[in-house]
């Protein structure tokens, strides 16, 4: 069952895309992916796990393949992207599934667990942050837009839509450069290029505040339900630290924490090494 279908499915309206692989009938794991990119971050790990789950990974609205409304018609935050994608659970049949999350899947998927913690069955985070020491300094410019929303501090951050800072979060922090295939940041680069896709990612910037103010609820469930909880982290994320990675054992005792020497994006360097980790730590 290592074949992949690519879909798109009708969600309230939206149209979102989604990749699948896996027996209809074997457990479910649902991949959310980050910023700036899609499911195709999931392409070399969907493979190495169809034989024993159903694997599923959706473009969140606005990305990829996904629907992008325009922002009139659309409010582009985290909580409005959660909703969506908790519907897409129901719409595409996952009742009980264990969740992968990364970046902006993080929160994602933290808030879809908080909301029914009866649904997940185990928590994969793959530098997903949920803990304030899990911020680096990187994240300097998007706090000052936070505190002053000024048209200036909003431009001042485009320079993390462009093209060689797509590219730079795919290279920083990985020993071998030639590891990291082009595929995957030139894909990227294609979306954040549409019209209007730089000021729904400056609206995401601004609404990230959310998600740091949802630490204490997401903690409050780590600790209320204390599901199992895998971390397999790019020690050398510059925006995501080693202690954020390290901070979920102390809501969840149990959780186990695997560090990689690589960056932001650990799939495109260590996709067997993450998947031997799911394949020993998620029951079928």
């Amino acid at each position: 069952m290592t074949a992949i279908s690519y879909r798109t499915v009708d969600v309230d309206g939206l149209k979102i895309f989604y990749r699948e692989t896996g027996a209809a009938d074997a457990p479910a794991l649902l991949l959310l992916h980050g910023f700036p990119s899609a499911s195709h971050m999931f392409r070399d790990l969907m493979p190495r796990l169809a034989d024993r789950f159903r694997v599923v990974a959706p473009d969140l609205p606005g990305f990829g393949q996904s629907d992008m409304p325009a922002r009139g018609s659309f409010t582009y935050s985290f909580d409005r992207i959660a909703e969506v994608i908790d519907r897409f659970t129901e719409v595409v049949g996952m009742t009980r599934f264990a969740v992968y999350v990364f970046d902006y899947g993080a929160p994602t998927g933290f808030r879809i667990a908080a909301k029914h913690p009866d649904r997940i069955t185990a928590i994969i985070s793959q530098n997903g942050n949920a803990y304030e020491e899990g911020l680096s300094d990187g994240w300097n410019p998007i706090r000052a837009y936070w505190q002053d929303p000024s048209a200036a501090n909003r431009d001042a951050l485009r320079s993390l839509l462009q093209p060689e800072t797509t590219v730079w979060q795919y290279t920083h922090g990985v020993p071998d450069a030639t590891m990291i295939s082009p595929d995957g940041h030139s894909l990227d680069n294609y979306y954040l290029a549409r019209p209007g896709a730089d000021e729904i990612q400056l609206d995401l910037f601004g609404d990230y505040k959310r998600n740091i103010a949802s630490y204490a609820a997401f903690q409050a469930y780590f600790r209320a339900h204390k599901p199992p909880f895998l971390a397999v982290w790019g020690r050398n994320d510059p925006f995501f630290l080693p202690a954020g990675a390290e901070a979920f054992r102390r809501d969840i005792p149990a959780a186990r924490v695997r560090l990689f020497d690589t960056g932001h994006f650990a799939l495109e360097t260590h996709a067997a090494e993450i998947a031997t980790e799911i394949r020993g730590f998620l029951p079928h």
